[in-house]
């Protein structure tokens, strides 16, 4: 059955129904304003060190896995540590995009903590992508606050659809790169190498969804229902895949894992693949010197500080890293692009007319703290 087939379906379901089921279902899709006044007392914790924590824990990861927890030393003494039980095996099998999600999970924590009052002093334990204990981090109370806005820690936000197609300007490039041009590479999508992109994250993400262990683990991260999505305070909700109206109704209430494996779902969504890399103003490409440790968090927090800047000038970008993680494709591309550093994130990126709020859930502190 296709999606069209099962809409109308599943609309003459909802009618039988009658209203009463309707209101008793999941209308709308669970965001993050909706549980965040929820969250648990941690008693172990200050407020400050309470705070600090969650707007760390606002940083990207990949398939909203949220790959980390903090070890409690002491006060204001923590382990920022890798969660095996949150890796992405099939996508992600050396842990490299684990590691760069904690890289920006650092940046977030530096931030937050500058802005009320504290220096941290970082320590790196890590020699590989799977050892638990990544950094430790001191937070030491200084003479004054940052003028960093943490605000834009609070309203960053991915988004994948309504990108407007004209080119990013040299001005706003310059600024969203600020004084960091090492490893930032802007492909315009008129370009060859922008067009070149596009055709292979298409073909990636054509490998990706008929590859059984790649779909079997993006379905285990939907949340199909809001109830779900309560439960865990992670993974894709229909509002942060931007699946909305009549569609996002009913895969809450119908949809399910089984459904994510048909081929109907995995069609839709390289449906919803073209289209987005056809809006766009191109891509951005992150890259490093190599994949060492030092080297992917370090990646990781130049892409936290990126995506932290891009908001004050209408700018959108959507991590599509499907290229990297799909051998064909990823064998390729540093010849066919002819860069010498290493590929760490293949960014979609564009303007917006109007910037969404964020919605993705994140977990309590409480829920990634540990003694």
């Amino acid at each position: 059955m296709n999606r069209r087939s099962f809409i109308g379906a599943a609309g003459g379901s909802l009618l039988a129904i009658g209203t009463a089921a309707y209101c008793v279902s999941d209308r709308y899709s669970l965001v993050r304003d909706d549980i965040r006044a929820a969250d648990e007392c941690v008693d172990m914790l200050s407020p400050d060190e309470k705070e600090i924590l969650y707007l760390a824990s606002l940083a990207p990861s990949g398939h909203n896995s949220q790959p980390w927890f903090v070890q409690h030393i002491e006060p204001y003494h923590w382990i920022i540590a890798n969660d095996k039980t949150r890796w992405l095996p099939a996508v992600d099998p050396t842990q490299r995009e684990t590691i760069l999600s904690i890289g920006a999970f650092v940046q977030n924590l530096e931030y937050a903590a500058s802005s009320l009052g504290y220096t941290c002093t970082w320590n790196l334990l890590a020699t590989t992508n799977q050892d638990e204990r990544v950094m430790e981090v001191k937070l030491t109370k200084a003479g004054g606050k940052s003028s960093f806005d943490i605000e834009k820690i609070r309203t960053r936000r991915t988004v994948r659809s309504n990108f407007r197609r004209e080119l990013i300007s040299k001005q706003d490039l310059d600024h969203i790169v600020g004084s960091e041009p090492d490893g930032f590479h802007y492909l315009p999508a008129n370009g060859k190498e922008g067009q070149y992109v596009n055709e292979q994250t298409i073909e990636a993400n054509r490998i990706q969804a008929y590859r059984g262990p790649a779909q079997a683990e993006l379905a285990d991260w939907i949340r199909f229902s809001n109830q779900d999505a309560e439960r865990h305070r992670d993974g894709l909700t229909t509002a942060s895949m931007e699946i909305n109206g009549i569609a996002g109704f009913l895969v809450r209430n119908f949809f399910s894992k089984d459904s994510a494996m048909s081929n109907d779902f995995r069609n839709q969504g390289l449906d919803k693949v073209r289209s987005q890399v056809c809006q766009s103003a191109g891509w951005v490409l992150l890259t490093s010197k190599d994949s060492s440790r030092a080297a992917l968090l370090e990646t990781g927090r130049r892409l936290q500080r990126l995506l932290l800047r891009i908001r004050e000038r209408n700018i959108a970008i959507h991590p599509m890293t499907q290229i990297l993680e799909e051998r064909p494709t990823q064998q390729v591309l540093d010849d066919s692009l002819k860069i010498n550093e290493t590929v760490q994130f293949i960014l979609r990126t564009g303007y917006l007319n109007q910037y969404p709020r964020p919605v993705s859930l994140r977990r309590p502190v409480g829920w990634f703290l540990r003694r």
